[in-house]
C-alpha cells in the first residue's frame, strides 16, 4: 500500500520534507551533531564536499575523506528532532519515493553522534571522551513505537523499579549502542558509560535558575544507581532516541560525548571548542 501524501511528505523537488534531501545526497556513514555550525567543523576535514543543503536547523554536508563517503547532519537539540531526522534519513534509503512503498532490500546506515554532555560521577574528567555503551531515555519518545524486542528491557526495568518516578509520569526505556561501531571507535582514550537522555536542559536535568525542579533528588538518585557494576555516567538530550530509532529501523548507532561539564563537582570546560574539535578529529580518524 503506497504511503499517503500526508505521511511521506515530499517537497516540490522530490526531497524529503524537513531535511530537504534527496536519496543520493547522503552517504551510508552519517555523523550527527546538534549545532548547525558544527557541521562545518566536521566537513572542513573532508577532502571534497559534494553536497551542501540546509533547511531550518537541519544542515547537511556530504563529502569524501580518505576515499570514504561521509555525511554530517545537524539535528538540533532534543529527541523530538531526532524523531524527524532518523525517520527521514531512513526513508531516503528504504522507501522508494517513486511508488511511495517500502523497498524489499533494506540499506543499513551507520550513525555516529558527536555531541557534548555533562558527567554526574565525580571521577569523570572534564574534556574527556565518553562512549555511550547504554542509553536510558526519560523523555518518552520510544513509548510511541513498538520496540520491546530491541530494548534493553532488564536495564529499563531495574532503573524504573529503583527510581519509582512513574507517579511523575516518567518511565524509562533503554537501548544499547551497536557493537561493531563501539569496537571501531574504541581506544585507551575512551571511557564507556551509561547515558541518560531527557527532554530538556534545565528542570529535566535537575537544573534550577528561577524555577525549582520537582525532582529534588534527581542527581543523587541517578548517581547512586548501580546495575551489574555499571553506573549512570552522564546526561544529554539525544542519545537514547538515536539508539532506539536506529535499532528498530535496522541501523547501527554509537554516541560519542565530549564531557564539558561535571555536575557532581560543579566544573565546566575552560576550552570547550578545543575539546569538541579533538573529538571530531578522533572520530574521523577512526571511521575513515
Amino acid at each position: 500500500m503506497p504511503l499517503a501524501a500526508s505521511e511521506l511528505i515530499l517537497n516540490s523537488d522530490g526531497s524529503i520534507y524537513h531535511l530537504n534531501l534527496l536519496p543520493e545526497d547522503i552517504a551510508e556513514t552519517i555523523i550527527t551533531v546538534g549545532d548547525p555550525e558544527r557541521v562545518h567543523d566536521v566537513s572542513k576535514h573532508f577532502d571534497v564536499i559534494e553536497v551542501k543543503k540546509g533547511k531550518r536547523e537541519f544542515h547537511t554536508h556530504t563529502g569524501i575523506l580518505n576515499g570514504k563517503r561521509i555525511s554530517v547532519i545537524s539535528t538540533g537539540i532534543g529527541t523530538d528532532n531526532i524523531d524527524i531526522v532518523f525517520n527521514e534519513l531512513d526513508a531516503l534509503v528504504n522507501i522508494d519515493f517513486g511508488n511511495r512503498e517500502e523497498k524489499d532490500k533494506k540499506t543499513t546506515l551507520n550513525f555516529i553522534r558527536i555531541g557534548t554532555s555533562g558527567a554526574i560521577q565525580p571521577d569523570i574528567d572534564i574534556d574527556s571522551f565518553l562512549l555511550s555503551a547504554h542509553a536510558i531515555g526519560l523523555d518518552g519518545l520510544m513509548h510511541f513505537y513498538n520496540c520491546s524486542d530491541e530494548q534493553n528491557t532488564t536495564l529499563a526495568s531495574k532503573l524504573n523499579s529503583y527510581l519509582g518516578w512513574q507517579n511523575r509520569h516518567i518511565t524509562a526505556y533503554a537501548f544499547d549502542c551497536d557493537d561493531l561501531l563501539k569496537n571501531k571507535l574504541n581506544s585507551n582514550r575512551i571511557r564507556f558509560g551509561t547515558t541518560v537522555t531527557n527532554a530538556g536542559f534545565y528542570g529535566p536535568q535537575g537544573r534550577g535558575l528561577r524555577l525549582s525542579p520537582t525532582l529534588k533528588d534527581f542527581h543523587q538518585k541517578l548517581m547512586a544507581f548501580n546495575f551489574l557494576d555499571k553506573k549512570v555516567t552522564n546526561l544529554e538530550m539525544e542519545t537514547a532516541g538515536i539508539y532506539g530509532l536506529a535499532s528498530i529501523l535496522g541501523h547501527r548507532a554509537v554516541s560519542m560525548n565530549a564531557i564539558l561539564a561535571n555536575r557532581a563537582t560543579g566544573e565546566f570546560s575552560k576550552n570547550p571548542a578545543r575539546t569538541v574539535e579533538q573529538l571530531i578529529q578522533y572520530c574521523l580518524e577512526k571511521i575513515s
